[in-house]
């Protein structure tokens, strides 16, 4: 196996990317600590999703709690065992989808408790960013099954892609390796999960916004 150069990396996506999943990979072949997004257990979600309107704030609330715990408690306790940390979502996800969630007076209130509670989380040393176009997102929605994820939308997939690059911008100071895997397909493929692994491990990436298509 090849030396890592990052000690904690960030698997980030819009709903359907494939996060999950590659973090799992990553940690599987590299003998690396994993942490998974525990979205399955907010109750707010379904109420979300069947209406928005009422239970938008209450949920991204939630999960600005239930993030912020989990990598606290995560990213604190050290793993001798393990080579490096990925995770499948980072604490910038919270602002990303309240952004399109929120009212404006809400997501500004919103906001500035992001931010206290963010300079207080370790940073990644990479943020991985599987691009893909709406429309193959919804196809893998589709697909995975879940009752409560029907009603989402292109419109709303392509708020969410354009929320995370405000947010790249708006914070350069971080690298971001934003991996347009629209042509392959890394769990079907190896070579294709080759390919995408050596991009993470192998090419240098800067500061800012790193852009890697196949």
């Amino acid at each position: 196996m090849e030396t890592v150069k990052y000690n904690y990396i960030v698997i980030e996506g819009n709903i359907g990317a494939g996060k999950t999943t590659l973090a799992s990979m990553i940690a599987r072949d590299h003998n690396a600590k994993l942490i998974l997004e525990r979205f399955a257990d907010n109750p707010f979600l379904p109420k979300f999703y069947s209406d928005p309107s009422r239970y938008s704030f209450p949920l991204e609330l939630s999960f600005l709690a239930d993030r912020y715990r989990q990598l606290k408690e995560e990213l604190v306790e050290q793993d001798l065992f393990r080579s490096f940390t990925v995770a499948d979502y980072y604490f910038m996800k919270s602002l990303v989808f309240s952004s399109q969630t929120l009212e404006q007076d809400e997501f500004s209130l919103y906001r500035q408790i992001f931010y206290i509670i963010y300079s207080s989380l370790p940073k990644p040393d990479l943020y991985v960013y599987l691009h893909v176009p709406p429309a193959r997102l919804l196809k893998n929605i589709a697909l995975r099954g879940r009752e409560y994820e029907k009603s989402i939308t292109a419109e709303y997939l392509t708020g969410i892609q354009e929320s995370y690059f405000n947010f790249f911008r708006q914070n350069p100071e971080n690298r971001y390796l934003v991996i347009d895997i629209s042509a392959i397909d890394f769990v079907a493929s190896h070579d294709d999960y080759l390919k995408v692994m050596n991009v993470i491990f192998n090419e240098p990436v800067g500061l800012g916004i790193n852009l890697r298509k196949f």
